[in-house]
C-alpha cells in the first residue's frame, strides 16, 4: 500500500455542515400552519378523500375534522341539488333546486330554483353526483340508454361515449374513479361495463355470479366497500363487489321508504324509512339499526344527502297559507359513531322555502367543488 493510500486510510472524516443524506427529509404537508394546511385539503375533490385517508392517522383525522367542513364551508365548495317531479302536469316535467350556503356563512343556508338543461325522461333516468358534474343515464329514441353529463357550473349538458352494451334500463354507482353500470341488458342477462372517469371510455367489468337481473333494473344504487349496491321494497338489497364481480343478498326492513331518502356518509349506508326513522346498515353483521337521538316525528317525503359532513334531511309540510302549495323543510343531523352505535344530533330545523304541492321530491344530490 502507497504511502498517498495509507495516509488516506487513517484520516477521519470530515466535518461538514450538511447533515448525512439519510436524515435529510422532504418538506411535508404538516409543517405548514394548520390554517394552510386546512385550506389546501379543502379544495380537494370530497371523492379523494378515502384515498387520504389511507396516507397516514393524522391526515385521516385531519379529513374527517370538523375544521375541514368548516373551511369547505367558508369556501362554498358543497351544494344539494334537489330534483322535483311535478306529478300534476302533463307531461311530466323536472324541476332543479339549490341548497348552498350563504357566502362566508358556516350556518345559513340558501335554498332557490335553478334552470338548466336535463334528460326529459325523468321516470326512468339514474343519477349520479361526481364532483361538479352530474351523470345521466337516460332513455333515447333509440331503445338503449345515453350518457349525458351536467356540468353544474357552466350548466352545460354534454353527450357521453355509447355504452358497450345495449340497455333499457340499469343501476349505477361510482367506485374507485369509474362508473359501474349495471344489468337491463335486453336479453335479460346480467352484464357490466365500467366508465373510466381518466380516459373517458367504457371498458368491461368483472362477470357478476348472479343471475337474478331485476332488483339491477328497479332498485336504488349506493355505493360503499367497494361495492355497488341496490335497494328495492319488494328485492331486499343486492349488492356487486367491483373486485370479483361476486354478488351478495340480504333483508331489509318491512316498512315504506322514498328514494331521495338514501345516502352515504363516511362508508355508512343511511335511509329514512316511514315508520322506524332514519336507520343505517351494518355491514359486519348484515342488519339493519336505528340512529338514536333525534326525531322528525314521522316526517314524510324526505330526501337525505352529505352536506358539509353532516346529513342534511329534507321534508315537506302543508303550508298554512293555501292547499296548493307546500312547505320544504331542513334540519342538519351530527352522526358520532360509538361501539354502541350511531347516535344523531339534530340542529334547529330551518324552512328553506315554498313550493307548488304537485312538486314530489326525487332525488337528493350532493355536489363538491
Amino acid at each position: 500500500m502507497s504511502n498517498l493510500a495509507a495516509s488516506n486510510a487513517d484520516e477521519r472524516p470530515r466535518k461538514t455542515n450538511q447533515p448525512p443524506s439519510s436524515s435529510l427529509s422532504s418538506p411535508s404537508l404538516f409543517s405548514l400552519p394548520l390554517d394552510m394546511v386546512l385550506n389546501v385539503l379543502a379544495r380537494v375533490p370530497k371523492r379523494f378523500y378515502p384515498i387520504l385517508c389511507c396516507v397516514s392517522n393524522k391526515m385521516r383525522s385531519l379529513v374527517r375534522s370538523a375544521e375541514i367542513h368548516e373551511t369547505r364551508s367558508l369556501l362554498g365548495k358543497d351544494s344539494l341539488y334537489i330534483f322535483f317531479l311535478d306529478e300534476i302536469s302533463s307531461p311530466l316535467y323536472v324541476y332543479w333546486y339549490t341548497l348552498r350556503r350563504t357566502e362566508n356563512r358556516t350556518t345559513e343556508n340558501l335554498f332557490y330554483p335553478i334552470e338548466f338543461s336535463t334528460p326529459r325522461d325523468p321516470c326512468t333516468t339514474r343519477m349520479l353526483a361526481i364532483d361538479t358534474e352530474i351523470f345521466f343515464m337516460t332513455p333515447c329514441t333509440t331503445r338503449s340508454l345515453k350518457l349525458r353529463i351536467l356540468d353544474t357550473r357552466s350548466r352545460v349538458l354534454r353527450q357521453g361515449p355509447s355504452l358497450l352494451v345495449d340497455r333499457l334500463s340499469t343501476s349505477v354507482g361510482l367506485v374507485g374513479g369509474k362508473v359501474y353500470v349495471i344489468g337491463g341488458c335486453s336479453e335479460r342477462e346480467l352484464l357490466v361495463e365500467r366508465f373510466d372517469l381518466k380516459t373517458q371510455t367504457f371498458e368491461e367489468a368483472p362477470t357478476p355470479d348472479e343471475r337474478d337481473y331485476r332488483i339491477w333494473i328497479y332498485g336504488v344504487n349506493v355505493t360503499l366497500d367497494r361495492k355497488v349496491y341496490a335497494l328495492c321494497p319488494r328485492e331486499g338489497m343486492a349488492s356487486y363487489d367491483t373486485r370479483d364481480g361476486s354478488c351478495q343478498r340480504s333483508e331489509m326492513p318491512k316498512d315504506k321508504w322514498r328514494r331521495s331518502g338514501t345516502c352515504v356518509i363516511g362508508n355508512v349506508l343511511y335511509l329514512y324509512f316511514s315508520r322506524f326513522g332514519l336507520m343505517w346498515y351494518d355491514t359486519q353483521l348484515m342488519i339493519w339499526r336505528v340512529v338514536y337521538g333525534f326525531d322528525l316525528d314521522k316526517a314524510q317525503c324526505v330526501g337525505i344527502a352529505e352536506y358539509y359532513g353532516k346529513l342534511a334531511i329534507l321534508w315537506e309540510k302543508p303550508s298554512p297559507v293555501s292547499r296548493e302549495s307546500k312547505e320544504i323543510w331542513c334540519t342538519m343531523i351530527g352522526l358520532l359513531r360509538s361501539d354502541v352505535g350511531i347516535h344523531g344530533a339534530a340542529e334547529p330545523s330551518q324552512l328553506l322555502g315554498i313550493v307548488p304541492y304537485g312538486y314530489l321530491m326525487r332525488c337528493c344530490l350532493s355536489v363538491s367543488a
